[in-house]
């Protein structure tokens, strides 16, 4: 940790990028130094932690195509990797997006998606949604707060992921409610025929 803070700017991008791979301590920790030391850069912080995170995406989500559960189960909680697992089985999709806003590390949600051979793509979108909003939370309070930010940091990251994750969550389930709901249509219409149908063989005997 130390002497990737002592990196700076390029020390957070490591960070972030290994921690979306492998290495089990969050790069928040290391945004934080950073930013208290240079508030008014707090904001070129966040996006230096954001874009470590969405180039370390990816190489653990290939971790996971390559080696399977083995990996986390190696260097993961079984905990963290049961909470993980029930999530994507119980909310499919959504569970990579409620990742983003658990305190389950996010790179459970990166090798399991290789795992389980997920959408690289849609892994990448729900990355950059979770990951933004926390980087950039943490660069917006330091930079108009300055170094106070460091005590308001923890209660107002959690009530702006909370609100965040619910609205997201929100709009997810409204959009899958209408999806099921036409799919039901279109399956009765096609099991079904019309009501005024005639039958032709009828006549014909």
């Amino acid at each position: 940790m130390d002497s990737l803070r002592n990196l700076g700017d390029i020390g957070l991008f490591i960070h972030a990028m290994i921690d979306a791979i492998i290495f089990p301590i969050p790069a928040l920790f290391s945004q934080l130094s950073l930013s208290a030391l240079s508030p008014d850069r707090a904001i070129w912080l966040a996006t230096i932690g954001f874009a470590g995170c969405l180039i370390g995406t990816p190489i653990g989500y290939g971790i996971g195509k390559v080696s399977g559960s083995l990996v986390l189960n190696k260097i993961m909680k079984k905990k963290w990797y049961d909470s993980a697992t029930a999530l994507f089985t119980k909310h499919g999709e959504a569970a990579i997006l409620v990742g983003a806003f658990t305190p389950i590390p996010f790179k459970i949600f990166t090798i399991l998606s290789g795992c389980m051979n997920y959408p690289l793509w849609k892994l990448l979108s729900y990355a950059a949604i979770g990951r933004g909003v926390k980087f950039y939370t943490v660069g917006v309070l330091f930079y108009v707060y300055g170094r106070a930010a460091e005590n308001m940091v923890d209660s107002v990251l959690t009530i702006i992921l909370l609100s965040v994750g619910i609205l997201i969550g929100g709009v997810w389930f409204t959009v899958r409610m209408i999806k099921n709901r036409k799919k039901k249509r279109s399956e009765t219409s096609v099991v079904q025929p019309p009501k005024d149908s005639i039958d032709v063989t009828a006549g014909e005997e």
